[in-house]
């Protein structure tokens, strides 16, 4: 009998884990995910970082009081550990990733979100993170921003691996197929073997229903009522649908037939916010072949142990997804208006995070110089 878990990779989907830490990587937890629960890849982000140093600090004791006695300033040691943290990952994940030929197996690192809305910096950083971490199975990931955009293109013509994040839009999601076509286009002319590159497109999900049913609740209406917790899964449907539209136009075949793998899209945030709600909601709906879900580990288990994987749930829905946003609009849910929200949102909650992962490490620096005292 197949696990759910192992039905969903045979429809196609990778499932990478949504969350990081060294206890994780030194226990041998990650290990015997990859080998029990059908996981290929590892997602990473400031929020997940400061839960692992300010959750777990004692993994991480001996690496500070050394950087400590280093003189390293606050973001020299968040620097250190987390690249750290993902080259082991990376390594851990290098059995998958050449048994996938490179498509997974894979290890996504973010640039500093204080750099959400700096082209220039970021670029420099992406950069950085990729030498420093120096695994061919890592991803750069980069927000979806304004200023984010033209950063994806020029590191991807870099040679460098991206996972795009915080895409909430259709509207956005384009722009970023077009950055990912344009990288490519230029990766090619600076003579980089397109096929070591490789990108994934985080479309997030559960947001989007915890922004939108807050709408519906406040216009208070029967028809308001019934198209509560519809919003997440129909986005990401459509988000697929371009996908397979746009990937499939002369100018990405032409990159496809120069050896271009495309970007694949990946399911965010799959995390069922609202307890009603059943917890395997954004992953037995998103069943799509060439999707990734990264899932935090509580997903992970619930799918493992009553997921229901009834084969692809997305390819064929697209008409009852436009319906979905049709009738959004009629009882004047402004959509674009919400995707804006969630991106200025996400944007600030990893600042948030980041801020205080800063906070953490500093007072760990300090501490680690007073027991030397």
């Amino acid at each position: 009998m197949s696990t759910p878990t192992e039905k969903l990779v045979a429809e196609g989907v990778s499932i990478w884990l949504d969350d990081l830490s060294r206890e994780r990587i030194t226990s041998g937890n990650l290990t015997e995910l990859i080998s029990t629960r059908n996981v290929s890849g590892v997602t990473t982000n400031p929020t997940i970082f400061q839960g692992a140093i300010g959750g777990g600090g004692h993994s991480y004791a001996d690496q500070i009081a050394e950087l400590a006695k280093a003189g390293a300033s606050v973001d020299d040691a968040i620097f250190a550990a987390t690249t750290d943290d993902v080259r082991d990952a990376a390594d851990i994940f290098r059995p998958v990733y050449d048994a996938t030929g490179g498509v997974d197996g894979r290890v996504s690192i973010e640039v500093s979100p204080d750099l959400a809305h700096d082209t220039e910096g970021t670029i420099a950083q992406a950069k950085q993170l990729w030498a420093s971490v120096d695994r061919p199975n890592v991803h750069i990931k980069i927000p979806a921003t304004k200023a984010g955009l033209p950063a994806i293109t020029a590191v991807l013509a870099e040679g460098i691996s991206v996972n795009v994040t915080l895409i909430f839009s259709l509207e956005r999601y384009a722009e970023v197929i077009e950055a990912f076509l344009a990288g490519l286009e230029q990766a090619q002319a600076n003579g980089h073997d397109l096929s070591q590159i490789h990108s994934v497109a985080s479309f997030f999900v559960s947001r989007v229903d915890t922004e939108v049913d807050k709408r519906l609740v406040a216009i208070g209406t029967d028809e308001a009522e019934g198209l509560k917790s519809l919003a997440g899964v129909a986005n990401a449907r459509l988000a697929y649908e371009l996908f397979e539209k746009e990937f499939a136009t002369d100018r990405a075949k032409a990159l496809t037939e120069a050896g271009a793998h495309v970007q694949r899209p990946l399911w965010a945030s799959t995390g069922v916010k609202d307890p009603n709600l059943p917890d395997t909601l954004y992953v037995t709906e998103l069943v799509a072949p060439g999707t990734v879900n990264t899932m935090p580990e509580k997903t992970l288990q619930a799918t493992f142990d009553h997921g229901q994987i009834a084969g692809d749930t997305v390819t064929g829905t697209y008409e009852a997804a436009h319906k979905v946003f049709a009738d959004l609009a009629a009882v004047g849910v402004d959509f674009a208006d919400v995707t804006q929200v969630l991106e200025d949102e996400g944007v600030e909650k990893f600042i948030a995070s980041w801020h205080d992962l800063q906070g953490t490490v500093k007072t760990a620096l300090e501490d680690a110089l007073q027991a030397t005292r």
